[in-house]
């Protein structure tokens, strides 16, 4: 049962209890959740919204999205899973090359 959405192309001014009450005109909202900036603490503009059942997530879908909320048409649709989070070999921890070390 895939009942969880994504809100893309979101108002910075929008807020989660604007949010879940838009949605809730459509059905149950379970949770509500606007993805911030760690730095600036600003909305990334967008968000995640988990419906009741699908057939509520799927009303949604065809009920708001491209629908214009704070002068923005909202993109709506399903979410898609996470995928986990892989190992960029980043940082300053030694041992490897660039290049195989000869210039």
């Amino acid at each position: 049962m895939n009942n969880k959405l994504y809100v893309g192309n979101l108002s910075f001014k929008m807020d989660e209890q604007t949010l879940t009450n838009l949605f809730s005109e459509v059905g149950n909202v379970q949770s509500t959740k606007i993805i911030m900036d760690r730095e600036s603490g600003r909305s990334k503009g967008f968000a995640f919204i988990e419906m009741s059942t699908e057939a509520e997530a799927n009303e949604a879908i065809q009920k708001l999205n491209g629908s214009e909320q704070l002068q923005r048409a909202m993109t709506v649709t399903v979410a898609k899973p996470m995928e986990p989070k892989t190992n960029r070999g980043g940082g300053f921890g030694g041992g490897g090359s660039r290049g195989g070390g000869r210039y």
